[in-house]
């Protein structure tokens, strides 16, 4: 069941169930502001730990938060003389986390550029000799956060360049209601017991042992539903032709 942020008519909300775990009375999150924004930061806080479980355990099915309206792509203009270029955020200012690939548009059609490493891998001297070749890209180089291609366009592409990323969740904030955590329902839990953890070990709770094993339970079957997400992705299958004669 997906949970609210905030919910205080049905008392279903996160910030309710942080109010239980803790052991504090109804409202004494919900109603205190400062109290209400030290939750929101800690839940915030609780995001990204989730996706540090994910993403180690998620294939090719690649994790994004549900409540970003837009897929994980950004699109910019190929500038003529232009090779080196500049993602920070995607276009809603959400910060990146990885460059998954990169296509350049050719002919009417995106066509993916081959990832390189010209440090440690031969035959890339056009990143480096610096004769600044003109032409259609085929290979890039990513350093930081610049994308990098081996050939210089020779005149503008209006959204010539694509890039498939990763990037930040979209977080909560303090005067949030209806809103969800954007990731499987049963995992809401996670957004709760976190902060409640830490408010139970900061002081001295008798239920923090109950918690951590709680959390310990639910990081393990975090981990074990972005295991189970590439079932449609189908092993190839090993014959062995017996012979026998």
């Amino acid at each position: 069941m997906s949970l609210n942020f905030n919910d205080t008519t049905n008392l279903r909300g996160l910030v309710q169930m942080y109010e239980r775990e803790i052991g504090a009375s109804r409202g004494d999150v919900s109603g205190n502001v400062n109290r209400l924004k030290e939750y929101t930061a800690d839940a915030n806080l609780a995001i990204d730990a989730y996706m540090r479980l994910a993403f180690p355990s998620d294939g090719k099915w690649k994790l994004d938060d549900a409540n970003h309206d837009d897929l994980p792509t950004i699109t910019t203009d190929l500038k003529a003389g232009q090779r080196n270029y500049t993602f920070d955020a995607d276009e809603t200012g959400n910060v990146l986390l990885d460059i998954y690939k990169v296509y350049v548009l050719n002919s009417g059609q995106y066509a993916p550029l081959d990832p390189v490493d010209p440090d440690t891998e031969k035959g890339h001297r056009s990143f480096y000799n610096g004769l600044n070749e003109v032409g259609t890209a085929s290979a890039y180089d990513t350093t930081a956060n610049i994308v990098k291609l081996d050939r210089t366009p020779s005149q503008d592409v209006t959204d010539g360049l694509k890039v498939s990323i990763n990037r930040e969740a979209s977080y909560f904030t303090h005067t949030d209601t209806n809103k969800t955590p954007g990731f499987y329902g049963i995992h809401h839990p996670y957004f709760y017991l976190v902060p409640a953890e830490d408010y139970a070990r900061r002081n001295n709770l008798d239920s923090h042992n109950r918690i951590v094993q709680q959390l310990m339970k639910l990081e393990r079957e975090i981990k074990e539903a972005y295991n189970r997400r590439n079932r449609d992705v189908r092993p190839a299958l090993n014959y062995t032709i017996e012979n026998n004669r």
